[in-house]
């Protein structure tokens, strides 16, 4: 990760949960050719197998 975070962050299970889930994902955002200069874009989906294991996921939390 990255080597001057704080300790306090790098032991939060929170945070680290978080970073890892934001890190997962950052390959996927893609920037509008026309919102370049202002960094909008959208998310693009990493198909149906993605929504599927979410699926799994929240029905095992509900459990």
């Amino acid at each position: 990760m990255v080597s001057n975070l704080d300790p306090k962050l790098a032991n939060n299970p929170v945070f680290l949960r978080v970073m890892r889930d934001a890190l997962s994902i950052q390959n996927r955002f893609s920037a509008e050719p026309v919102y370049a200069k202002t960094g909008k874009g959208f998310l693009q989906s990493a198909g149906v197998k993605e929504i599927a294991i979410a699926k799994v996921a929240r029905e095992r939390s509900k459990s």
